[in-house]
């Protein structure tokens, strides 16, 4: 998501809650003086601190996208333990790493493990269906789909949760939730039932604009409180998305079957099925932590 207005200055820049935040922050304070007090120097440090905080929330799945990365040129071939084996078994490591050094919270944890699931089994149906495929061999897999998958789902759970607690994210225009549960479910049924019958898309991109065209999001980056229409975050993070995606598929971590002979750029197509799954990720998010109102006063 990206600053597209100032409500109003923070009495006091936002107190962070872990010591990565903090460390954060007191890098900021630091550099105050070198940009100086003018317009330029608080927007350039306004801007610095997103940079940084949006790089702290995604520190899970960059790091995990990273370890793709770099095994597709220099893992072995040979290795006793198949590539696959060993990005699950990586990944499983930095989850223990990130919550034993408090990079993350017990209740972020909990958000990822539901994502595993949810993930999981949609990998399952899709991979059977041959809507992409997974090449190489492992012994850590469900079917078809190799185990290290479910984090890459988790990852955009991470990032969800860690950036509304790290930016203060609070809302105004909310629709009710329980339309907001119903509305995520017809996305992931759809996921599902397209393969059988009629594609509900179109439809259910009415619905989003229908359900969220109003409502907006409120966050607080270093010394101001900022706001931008939730629906815009919504496709600003699946562009995102989708950029890691042909990443993933350049390393080889899977392959639609347009990208069996070469690899291909991944249709910009695609970006509307994860601005789906991102309703699907962020509404998952407020089943454990509740979305905020944005106050009056802070709106003031």
């Amino acid at each position: 998501m990206l600053p597209t207005g100032i409500v109003q200055p923070l009495q006091a820049p936002s107190r962070p809650g872990s010591g990565t935040e903090r460390l954060i922050n007191h890098l900021l304070h630091r550099l105050r003086p070198v940009f100086g007090k003018g317009l330029f120097g608080l927007a350039a440090t306004e801007f610095l601190a997103f940079g940084l905080k949006q790089a702290y929330a995604c520190i899970f799945g960059g790091l995990l996208l990273a370890i793709i990365l770099l095994t597709r040129f220099v893992y072995p071939e040979d290795a006793a333990l198949s590539r696959y084996d060993f990005l699950f078994l990586a990944a499983l490591g930095l989850q223990i790493a990130m919550l034993a050094t408090r990079l993350e919270t017990l209740d972020e944890a909990r958000i990822i493990l539901i994502f595993h699931v949810v993930g999981t089994v949609m990998e399952i149906f899709k991979t059977s269906a041959g809507s992409w495929v997974y090449p190489e061999e492992s012994l850590f897999r469900t079917g078809d789909v190799p185990l290290f998958t479910g984090f890459m789902y988790a990852s955009v759970g991470s990032y969800l949760a860690r950036v509304s607690r790290i930016f203060h994210f609070a809302y105004s225009g909310y629709p009710p939730l329980w339309t907001t549960w119903l509305f995520a479910l017809a996305i992931y049924v759809n996921f599902f039932s397209h393969h059988f019958i009629i594609d509900l898309r179109l439809g259910l991109f009415v619905l989003l604009f229908l359900l969220f065209g109003r409502t907006w999001v409120h966050y607080s980056v270093f010394r101001y409180r900022h706001k931008m229409p939730l629906v815009l975050g919504f496709f600003l993070v699946a562009l995102f998305i989708w950029i890691a995606e042909n990443i993933g598929t350049f390393a080889r971590a899977w392959q639609y079957p347009d990208q069996a002979d070469a690899w291909t750029l991944v249709s910009i197509a695609k970006l509307n099925a994860w601005v789906l799954l991102m309703i699907i990720s962020f509404v998952l998010v407020t089943l454990v932590n509740r979305p905020k109102r944005e106050s009056s006063a802070e709106k003031a």
